[in-house]
């Protein structure tokens, strides 16, 4: 849940006077409500009023604007496809998280993508190979990148279908089997889970669809402004999705526990910091009050008892929450699902926020270049 302040701590944190803070309200840029204990004071919604002031300490020169939205700072693109409010992940106006209740991966797909159809990812046709992950995944959509058309000028229906008969490539190369079944379930087939394994990689795969302008979003978008094929749109996300600090950190999630039952919570956890590394699966600066998709999955989830215990000393060491890391890294552990199946699922799931973004980023007609700010030496006359 949001935290509150009254209007005396929201005066002090904004320094400025009662009339500008209610400006603000009107205007709908601090949430308002009545206090509980009184009601004829009010209460603010603090990380309305922490965004604000983060604002105004950066000024509004241009360059600092422009640096500002380069890392977690102000919005950069106009999108209509998924936003993160008041600490809830949104696809097109719907809570991620209550979606995931009973969605697919194909109907969040036909959500995120506007297209009033039904969307499927079958594949009718046995694959041939007898390796799955990764590197299989870049080898096909290479391949279809290499052999796409470009987008621009082409209808959004028709980039939809490069996007679906993309991620039905990707499906098949990150372990599904062909069918045409729902991705969860011919997943689940492959890694021999049962129906309530399958339930929980369905809800996973869809509270993972989309995350706003995240990194590997955004290298799909820069691609779309191109006119690349969609298939190229994917593998750039792809690509930018194999960092450590992004669809890496299921894995290091994993290697955490596997340190903490080595050594012991506290002792795993001090070493990490020790080497001023980030603990993999707590926290995130979108949702300093935990991870909704975390929340949403974990509750189905049996935790075993290593992660129990390491959650328990990260919050109490760091104030962290688990974040969705740790929820897959829950997953694969209680599924005995591949070591590597946090990665397979992001990147499945997320290929249908790529196409989203790619289609809506073709559409709109508009270059992404922006300019660099040069700091290194200039040539004497």
């Amino acid at each position: 849940m949001s935290e509150w302040l009254t209007r005396e701590e929201a005066l002090a944190r904004l320094n400025v006077r009662p009339q500008t803070l209610y400006a603000y309200v009107s205007r709908g840029r601090i949430g308002m409500r009545p206090d509980g204990t009184d009601p004829r004071r009010s209460q603010y919604r603090a990380d309305d009023i922490a965004a604000l002031a983060t604002r105004r300490a950066r000024g509004r020169s241009p360059q600092a604007i422009a640096e500002s939205a380069i890392a977690w700072g102000e919005p950069a693109i106009t999108t209509a496809i998924s936003t993160v409010l008041h600490g809830r992940l949104v696809y097109r106006g719907v809570d991620a998280a209550a979606l995931a209740a009973t969605a697919t991966l194909e109907e969040t797909a036909s959500l995120l993508w506007a297209s009033g159809a039904a969307v499927s990812f079958a594949s009718l046709t046995s694959s041939t190979a007898r390796q799955s992950g990764a590197s299989t995944a870049f080898a096909r959509l290479s391949a279809l990148a290499a052999e796409g058309r470009p987008s621009l000028g082409r209808r959004p229906a028709m980039l939809q279908q490069d996007g679906a008969n993309a991620i039905s490539v990707t499906a098949t190369a990150l372990g599904a089997i062909f069918g045409s079944e729902p991705v969860h379930e011919r997943l689940a087939r492959a890694w021999s889970v049962d129906a309530a394994g399958a339930d929980l990689i369905r809800k996973a795969l869809v509270l993972l669809a989309d995350h706003e302008l995240n990194a590997s979003t955004f290298a799909a978008r820069v691609a779309a402004s191109t006119g690349a094929p969609i298939a190229a749109c994917l593998l750039a996300g792809l690509a930018t999705l194999t960092g450590p600090r992004h669809g890496g950190a299921g894995a290091a999630a994993i290697a955490l526990v596997e340190d903490s039952e080595r050594l012991g919570p506290d002792e795993a956890i001090a070493r990490w910091l020790a080497h001023d590394r980030p603990l993999p699966g707590f926290g995130h600066q979108l949702y300093p009050e935990g991870d909704p998709r975390a929340e949403a999955l974990l509750p189905d989830v049996e935790i075993d008892d290593g992660l129990l215990h390491l959650r328990d000393a990260v919050v109490a060491a760091t104030g962290m929450h688990p974040n969705v890391d740790f929820a897959l890294a829950a997953l694969t552990r209680s599924l005995h699902l591949p070591a590597d199946a946090p990665f397979r699922l992001f990147a499945l799931g997320r290929s249908v926020g790529w196409t989203a973004h790619a289609v809506e980023q073709v559409t709109s007609n508009r270059p992404i270049r922006p300019r660099a700010r040069y700091d290194g030496p200039v040539g004497s006359d």
